[in-house]
């Protein structure tokens, strides 16, 4: 049997431990208190007895458990909780191959390559510990597992991973699971590594300053002071205070023009203090440039690496991880927990949030303060919303919109001449009067004179 890298022999249980090849991370950069925590595990297991027994003996031996019954479950966990370790049954009670260990091991590789793996099974075999190894799995163990292998193969997964150091904690206080905020993250990881300013743009409430803190998390000045200065109400720019660590102008739009040229003027003194600069902005700075109010030489010195972040109304499927995220914010440690029901969540997930993830939080929040009841009804959550609030329309909805408003262009277009709107549409006269009758549209409508040539009713 031929493999493409060398690995240590299969002990009796088919156990083994892989050192992928990966950059050297310095312990030296990374803080005291992140090396203190307790490292993370999350186990995946549909079997809810196997489950419990594990977690208890990995919380017993000092780390941090979560446990999940599915592949899906298991992505989204990884999202908010950011395990250290991944361990994983091959073949989940009651589920389908979608959520057989390996698919779930190649879908964790593909989103964070960082992240180890360990899968166990209770019938193991030569063939399927080698896929996993070819697959990327740190180990593979059957069970019963003993102790002292299990807990030695997971020290050496856990010292071994650098999924918390390098892609976790920076960005842990970012929930998401969309493409459009992976694609921004991944942006700003990148930035993290270069001492380049950094302009981030968006809508207010979008998490702006929370990205920035999140570069200065990933970048080698993490140690060093982040200091944030509100433009809207600064008569300064003091860069001694930031020395060797990160600057953010929060709103620079704000800043008045005289500061603005102060700022110029000391710009380059941030690489000789050390000081990275990072600007945040909710409005378009070209439009301010065109009114005068912002200046050009100033807009080319702070947007070399920009990144703008998406509104909440274009990443709805983070609503749901950040209301669980929230939840859990604004529950008071030893209160009851309270969760949403099924339906609670939808209206919130396809609700407007002009607010964006600042208006989520704050109504999540007087939502738990003002509930008595451990479950939070849909009801209950469109009374808190009010009148104003606009629900996004389903695709169903947005369709026969659509097709209504299409219809009524091409009657207006051929003035209520059904045979002439129908040749347009490149539908027969016959399909035509139907799609009419369904969307309840009147050519007579849309001829010259409109109401007044449709027949009077009779007496």
């Amino acid at each position: 049997m031929t493999m493409n890298r060398k690995s240590p022999p299969l002990t009796s249980s088919l156990g083994f431990g892989i050192t992928p090849k990966q950059k050297p991370v310095s312990r030296k950069a990374h803080s005291e208190p992140q090396a203190a925590r307790k490292a993370r595990i999350l186990v995946v297991d549909g079997d809810t007895d196997s489950s419990r027994m594990l977690c208890i003996r990995l919380t017993a031996a000092n780390y941090s458990v979560e446990s999940v019954a599915t592949a899906q479950a298991a992505l989204d966990a990884c999202v908010v909780f950011r395990p250290n370790l991944v361990i994983t049954d091959l073949h989940f009670t009651g589920t389908g191959t979608e959520n057989s260990g390996l698919a779930l091991l190649k879908e964790l590789k593909s989103r964070w390559p960082a992240v180890v793996v360990i899968i166990v099974t209770a019938h193991g075999t030569i063939a399927e510990a080698v896929q996993a190894t070819q697959s990327g799995a740190f180990g593979f163990l059957v069970k019963p597992v003993e102790k002292s292998e299990l807990l030695g193969q997971i020290e050496r997964a856990i010292s071994d991973s650098t999924f918390t150091l390098v892609e976790g904690d920076w960005r842990a206080s970012i929930v998401s699971r969309s493409q459009l905020m992976d694609e921004r993250l991944e942006l700003a990881n990148r930035a993290a590594q270069s001492d380049a300013p950094v302009l981030l743009t968006g809508e207010n409430g979008t998490g702006k300053e929370l990205l920035a803190r999140a570069i200065h998390a990933a970048s080698a000045r993490r140690e060093q002071p982040f200091v944030v200065i509100r433009c809207r109400d600064a008569t300064e720019v003091s860069w001694a205070a930031a020395a060797g660590g990160t600057l953010l102008l929060d709103e620079i739009g704000e800043m008045s023009l005289q500061l603005q040229g102060e700022l110029l003027s000391v710009l380059h003194k941030t690489h000789a203090l050390g000081a990275r600069l990072v600007s945040t902005t909710s409005q378009d700075l070209n439009v301010m440039i065109d009114a005068g109010r912002f200046r050009q030489d100033l807009y080319q010195q702070i947007n070399i690496l920009p990144i703008e972040i998406p509104p909440l109304g274009r990443r709805r499927e983070d609503i749901p991880l950040l209301v669980s995220h929230f939840l859990e914010q604004a529950t008071d440690a030893g209160a009851g927990k309270k969760i949403y029901s099924p339906d609670a969540i939808e209206l919130l997930a396809t609700t407007d949030w002009p607010g964006n993830v600042r208006q989520l939080f704050e109504l999540v929040k007087q939502n738990v303060a003002l509930s008595h009841g451990k479950i939070m009804t849909k009801e209950f959550v469109r009374r808190s919303l009010g009148d104003d609030a606009k629900q996004v329309p389903t695709y169903d909805e947005a369709r026969d919109e659509f097709a209504r408003d299409y219809l009524k262009s091409n009657l207006q277009t051929a003035a209520g001449n059904v045979s002439e709107a129908a040749r347009l549409a490149k539908r027969n006269r016959t399909d035509f009067y139907k799609l009419l009758a369904r969307y309840r549209l009147e050519p007579d409508d849309f001829k010259t004179g409109g109401h007044a040539k449709r027949k009077k009713p009779g007496p």
